[in-house]
């Protein structure tokens, strides 16, 4: 399947993906990926930085789907596909010169991830279901999220 020019541009924006995998036991683990990014047409790739249970779970069962949602807007993508994990050699090095031209340091990063996608597919929140505007949708969320962190206090450490 290959990723269209909206399905990149959410993922790019966005950047932090909820990543499914399946425990040995069959329970369902979701983990934050702060570092997902499209690699190429057909793949998105996420960093393991502090990913043991991601990575341990995908050694025995590759399936595994990365949502990337807009807070705001309440919409994104549900990408399902198979993931492989990359920990040395020289597409690992081609991932790491990726994310350090991104401001990654290469000595934090333990492997990568890398999902070829095989289905994607919108997520649109119920929010809309009422007939609600993007406008509308996102004035509302804007607001909420504004009143979780009214204020920024700068770190003053001088």
């Amino acid at each position: 399947m290959k990723l269209h020019d909206d399905m990149r541009r959410v993922v790019a924006r966005q950047r932090l993906g909820f990543v499914a995998t399946v425990c040995p036991d069959g329970t369902a683990n979701l983990s934050p990926k702060g570092t997902t990014s499209v690699w190429d047409d057909e793949h998105l790739v996420f960093l393991h930085l502090h990913s043991p249970g991601t990575v341990a779970n995908l050694t025995t069962n590759p399936s595994m789907e990365i949502n990337v949602v807009d807070p705001i807007i309440r919409k994104g993508y549900r990408f399902k596909g198979q993931a492989c994990v990359v920990a040395d050699g020289e597409l690992f090095d081609r991932i790491l010169d990726f994310y350090a031209e991104r401001g990654v340091d290469p000595a934090r990063v333990q492997a990568a991830v890398l999902m070829h996608v095989q289905t994607a597919a919108p997520l649109i929140s119920p929010a809309y279901d009422t007939g609600a505007s993007e406008a509308e949708v996102t004035a509302q969320w804007r607001a909420h999220h504004l009143a979780l962190h009214p204020t920024v206090i700068p770190d003053d450490t001088t």
